[in-house]
């Protein structure tokens, strides 16, 4: 292994600041088990998770769920205040809290790390996919909303993954093609980031909450947003938006906390009932794995701040095609096989680019969501029909 990789691969961690998590299970050209014996945090949840037995597990999935529903309404609530607070656009402070994945950037490091590069890219991409049609494909199912980006943010998202094809074409991903991928993700997110501070109205301005972050220094709280215990906690200290950013911090450690009991309780729940080789199994375990932006993309958009759900996708799917993607690079080099060359990758381009069209329509409707859906199942039955098995998105 090449000193210079570990070198970044080491500074890379040191960013992050975050504990290993468990590998999730991909299947690309052949079944790779799951790995359930790293270290840290996660892996002393998962020990006593399976030392309760399958029903155990299944109250652990249950407390998961609440605790998780509980932080990503909290989440939400101090977002909205930081976002009056410090006249910034909530879409940026979505995109910072919600799309960058740290455990699955850690994730991308501990398989490379074992030689398990494949499954670590057919995690990256069966993420993406799964957050854009099963995800948004929910949310739009479940409350169509109006859309307020810019096309060059519609542009950026849809590029993503095209982004892989010169690469994959090549035959075999190298560092350099890693350190193009990151570079991507950095100017990317960079790039809405500057774009956001320096526009006169946020995005989604024809929100009620985008109406009340104006250049003019209007910041009164929307009729939309309902009072919370902790208005009175930090009441006389809440202008500056600060106090909101630390507690959104820990609502987002409460996020990640209850993503871990839930893959650690679905882990034993999927193997105890014998469901770990069959399409149903890996569909409760996907169902399970993605509930946290399942949580993140639909409550937002029920309680009218769109901004927080279409900033957790577009984020999200980023940082999984390019920032993903580009960190397994770090380590090792990967072989792309013809099924990610004729079939997965493919897969998803054609919805990124399909969802990148929605947005730019100005409206997520039902049937948008119907269609990503859809296609997200027939990708499914294609997958494990033809090619034996679905990367399964955590």
């Amino acid at each position: 292994m090449n000193v210079s990789r570990l070198v970044v691969a080491a500074l890379v961690l040191a960013v992050l600041l975050t504990a290993p998590v468990t590998p999730v299970a991909a299947q690309d050209g052949g079944e790779e088990a799951r790995e359930s014996d790293e270290g840290g945090i996660e892996g002393q949840i998962e020990e006593f998770v399976a030392g309760l037995g399958p029903a155990g597990a299944v109250a652990v999935l249950v407390v998961g769920a609440g605790v998780l529903t509980v932080c990503v309404e909290k989440l939400i609530s101090y977002l909205t205040r930081a976002a009056l607070g410090l006249r910034v656009s909530l879409f940026t402070l979505a995109i910072l809290f919600t799309g960058i994945e740290f455990d699955d950037a850690i994730l991308a490091l501990v398989l490379s790390a074992g030689d398990l590069e494949r499954v670590a890219l057919g995690t990256a991409l069966g993420t993406g996919l799964a957050i854009l049609g099963f995800t948004l494909a929910l949310a739009a199912i479940i409350k169509p909303f109006p859309i307020d980006l810019p096309a060059d943010y519609v542009v950026i998202l849809a590029l993503g993954p095209v982004l892989l094809i010169p690469f994959a074409l090549a035959g075999t991903l190298t560092f350099v093609h890693g350190v193009v991928l990151l570079g991507f993700f950095l100017l990317a997110f960079g790039y809405i980031i500057a774009r956001e501070r320096q526009r006169d109205t946020p995005v989604f301005r024809n929100t009620e909450l985008g109406e009340s972050i104006r250049a003019d220094g209007g910041v009164a709280a929307p009729r939309a947003l309902s009072e919370i215990p902790e208005d009175r906690l930090v009441r006389g200290r809440s202008a500056s938006g600060w106090p909101w950013i630390a507690l959104a911090v820990l609502a987002l450690a409460g996020i990640v906390f209850a993503s871990m009991l839930l893959e650690a309780g679905s882990e034993v729940v999927v193997e105890g009932f014998g469901l770990q080789q069959t399409v149903f199994g890996a569909t409760v375990l996907t169902a399970i794995l993605t509930f946290e932006d399942i949580m993140l993309t639909i409550e937002p958009v029920r309680r009218g701040v769109p901004e927080i759900g279409v900033g957790n996708v577009i984020g999200s799917v980023l940082f999984s095609v390019t920032g993903n993607v580009g960190i397994i690079m770090l380590l090792s080099d990967l072989e792309i096989s013809r099924s990610v060359l004729t079939f997965h990758l493919p897969s998803v381009i054609v919805v990124t680019t399909l969802v990148a069209y929605f947005l730019y329509s100005g409206e997520l409707k039902r049937w948008h969501g119907v269609l990503l859906g859809g296609l997200y199942a027939g990708y499914w039955v294609v997958a494990i029909l033809v090619f034996g098995g679905v990367p399964i998105g955590a």
